[in-house]
Parts: C-alpha cells; sequence; structure tokens
C-alpha cells in the first residue's frame, strides 16, 4: 500500500467544527448528565423518607452555590436533551435533511433550550423556591 501521507481514519483534527457534530456530541453528554442527575434526585427522595434531618442536608447542599451551579447545568441538560430529542423525531419523520434545515434545527435546539432553562429558574426564582 502506498503512502499518501494522510491519516488512515479520519477524526476530529480533520474536521472543521459544525454545529451539528456539536450538538450530537452535546446530546450524547446530556444524557449521561441526565443520569447522573437522577443521582441527585434519588437522594432527594431518600433524603425526603429518611426524614427532616436527612432532608436538610440534602436541602443545605442544593441551596449552596455549588449545588445550585449543579441543577441549573441538570436543567439545561435535560432541556437541551428535549429539544435535541423532538428534533430527531422530527428527522426520523424525514423531514429537515436539507443542510440549510439541519443546521438551523441545530441552532434552534441549542437556543430553545437556553430559554426553557431560563424561564424554568425566572419562574422558580419568582415563586420563591430558589
Amino acid at each position: 500500500m502506498a503512502q499518501s501521507g494522510r491519516p488512515l481514519s479520519p477524526h476530529l483534527g480533520i474536521y472543521r467544527w459544525q454545529v451539528q457534530m456539536v450538538t450530537s456530541i452535546l446530546h450524547r453528554a446530556t444524557g449521561i448528565a441526565l443520569v447522573a442527575g437522577a443521582l441527585l434526585v434519588l437522594w432527594g427522595l431518600t433524603a425526603l423518607a429518611a426524614g427532616p434531618d436527612a432532608w436538610s442536608c440534602f436541602t443545605g447542599f442544593t441551596g449552596s452555590v455549588f449545588g445550585l451551579i449543579l441543577l441549573l447545568g441538570w436543567t439545561w441538560a435535560l432541556m437541551f436533551h428535549l429539544c435535541n430529542g423532538v428534533r430527531h423525531l422530527l428527522q426520523d419523520a424525514g423531514m429537515g435533511y436539507e443542510i440549510p434545515q439541519f443546521v438551523r434545527s441545530s441552532w434552534l435546539a441549542v437556543v430553545v433550550s437556553l430559554l426553557l432553562t431560563v424561564a424554568i429558574w425566572a419562574y422558580l426564582m419568582a415563586g420563591g423556591v430558589l
């Protein structure tokens, strides 16, 4: 086989980053983050069942700066995974495969997930939950 100087298998260093690539990777990453966040929910449910002391420990953690950052990130991960999942469902139905639509729907998933996250947190803050 002749040496061409090119890699045998393309990798991330070869391709120019595009929004479709980023949203694909983020979809997988947010899925993992949602599983990790489910452990936080499990801790909350266990603490609720265990009594006031355990619940106080849980709310102390989630009310801390680190806990609020985790909850904010988990909220965005949930909203992005939801929006991107809907985008994938529409593509499974045969819609949005032209390149301009594909790029537009990728950006739309990112923007809508950010807007939904802001709306959820604004609602919670206005209601005095946070």
